[in-house]
């Protein structure tokens, strides 16, 4: 068995989990990055600034793992080539589908006018679940699976690379279509929210109090050191219900700060709220501090998966411009299944709470796996996602919202190119948990290479610069390696150039061009 944890970014040369090229393992010499990814088996730190405990500045960097004797060839000589095994892979995208790092990049950068990316957290996961890909939906009550390929230039015949996109998309969710609410806001009003950060906070509420339906249930925890129970329950008469409206409105900054405390106390007034009939969501909006009280992390992670478990999912908000603790929100999300997000600004309260309401609150599938099959000899080389092992019992399953796809960029080589025929296949299976029966439910499809060198390639080259944008940012960041980060540089302008001339209109593109405009030497 073999896991890779993805905290840094791989395009440079790394041997991988499949069991292709080599024995059947990593060999260490990948880990000759110019960053060092660290811990075992690939894993290591958030590639984050100084609150989210990444490598900035004089930070010592941690040394590589030693080599797996078992599983790493010794000889010197050239690995064998494994060209009669299929490879199997398991994926994951990110363990909570967290959005925070490419906004906090824009407000460092674009708002404030910044030339680096300062301390924003870059995990460049999180790029590609707030990106949108337009691909087709699923029929309700089901998943839909789409993917794309393309043969790169100027690599060895005898070991070809490809890119490879596969998206795993949900159905499309109208706001009357949804289900019912009932929302548990956990609010953070302690000291270290004063400013913007308290007005940020009121802003997120009432974005979802304008998305809420005659019906919906809202209730309300404001905590500092003490915790206050302002709302138990309340069935919203509509849109924008003045009871509600009025309990936001006098939400203030004073005292203390025990995250824990109020999430513990968060999760009590759901779980004692529950409604069996509605998706019961708890909305955490704090920006991170834990100076009181139980302060550990774990324990603060265990309280989120208590919650999880009870089918109260999750979802953090972050804010605060200067002091937000990105470490231990991603970390909470991270244990109950639920979306991190960083709300900068009023514009990104309403886009996240009102625009994207449903994308954000409801749920289309729980526990989404996603395997995948590449024939004999493949591997890869570069990743999007925050993980992936040949061992399913590795990966954490996902939860998938409506109007939402999952999204895997790999870049793949194969030592056995005479096994890539039109008619070799790609094949993706999917798992997921039915969101009202519980049942257990599959998918799988197959793709052959003749049918994906004909598709339609433009979501693939957006998710290429999508990736690239995000790798480069790290490297500009945390790279030791001078070439390693020309070469990412390059990569990046390359990539962001490409996908702009297929989809001249894409706006999330041009939103990365400009920062990339701005940051990029």
């Amino acid at each position: 068995m073999n896991r890779i944890t993805l905290t840094l970014p791989l395009f440079f040369t790394l041997a991988l989990v499949a069991p292709a090229c080599g024995d059947d393992a990593a060999s260490d010499e990948g880990y000759d990055t110019g960053y060092n990814t660290g811990g075992e088996s690939g894993s290591g730190g958030d590639t984050a600034g100084s609150t989210t405990g990444g490598l900035e500045g004089g930070d010592e960097e941690p040394e590589p793992p030693p080599p797996d004797d078992e599983d790493t060839e010794t000889t010197g000589e050239e690995p064998l080539c494994n060209d009669m095994d299929d490879v199997v892979l398991y994926l994951s995208p990110d363990d909570s589908n967290s959005m925070s790092s490419p906004v906090q990049v824009r407000e460092q950068v674009i708002n404030k006018g910044g030339s680096t990316t300062g301390s924003a957290a870059l995990r460049p996961w999180e790029f590609m679940n707030y990106y949108s890909f337009d691909y087709p939906p699923a029929e309700d009550g089901s998943l839909a699976i789409s993917a794309e390929l393309r043969l790169l230039e100027g690599f060895d015949a005898e070991q070809p690379h490809y890119e490879l996109q596969i998206a795993v998309t949900s159905e499309d969710m109208s706001d009357a279509e949804r289900p019912p609410m009932n929302v548990t806001l956990v609010v953070d009003t302690s000291g270290s929210m004063s400013g913007a950060s308290i007005e940020l906070l009121r802003e997120s509420c009432d974005a979802i109090a304008a998305s809420l339906r005659e019906g919906d249930k809202v209730s309300m925890v404001e905590w500092d050191t003490e915790n206050t129970w302002s709302l138990a329950g309340y069935a919203v008469s509509g849109p924008d219900d003045e009871t509600l409206l009025s309990t936001i409105a006098q939400l203030e900054a004073g005292g203390g700060t025990d995250l824990n405390g109020g999430l513990t106390s968060g999760y009590e007034l759901a779980q004692m709220t529950w409604d069996i009939d509605a998706l019961n969501r708890l909305v955490l909006i704090s920006d991170g501090g834990a100076n009181a009280g139980e302060t550990d992390i774990e324990i603060i992670g265990q309280n989120a998966v208590y919650g999880g478990s009870d089918g109260i999912y999750l979802v953090g908000v972050g804010v605060g411009q200067n002091n937000y603790n990105d470490a231990l929100m991603d970390h909470v999300t991270d244990a109950g299944k639920g979306a991190s997000v960083f709300i900068n600004d009023e514009a990104e309260a309403w886009k996240i709470f009102n625009q994207d309401f449903v994308n954000t609150m409801a749920l289309a599938a729980r526990d989404v796996q996603v395997e995948v099959t590449l024939p004999p000899g493949f591997e890869i080389q570069r990743f999007s996602g925050e993980e992936y092992s040949d061992d399913p019992t590795e990966i954490e399953p996902q939860h998938l919202a409506p109007n939402d796809s999952m999204v895997f960029f790999q870049e793949v080589v194969t030592c056995a190119p005479e096994l890539v025929t039109d008619d070799a296949e790609i094949q993706v299976h999917l798992t997921w948990e039915d969101v009202e029966s519980f049942e257990d439910r599959e998918l799988t499809r197959a793709f052959s290479f003749a049918e994906l060198y004909d598709a339609d390639i433009s979501q693939l080259l957006k998710g290429g610069a999508i990736l690239a944008y995000a790798e480069a940012l790290v490297a500009l960041r945390f790279g030791t390696d001078q070439d390693k980060t020309d070469e990412a540089v390059a990569r990046a302008d390359a990539a962001i150039a490409e996908a702009q001339a297929a989809l001249p209109d894409d706006l999330d593109l041009a939103e990365v061009a400009e920062v990339w405009a701005a940051v990029s030497p």
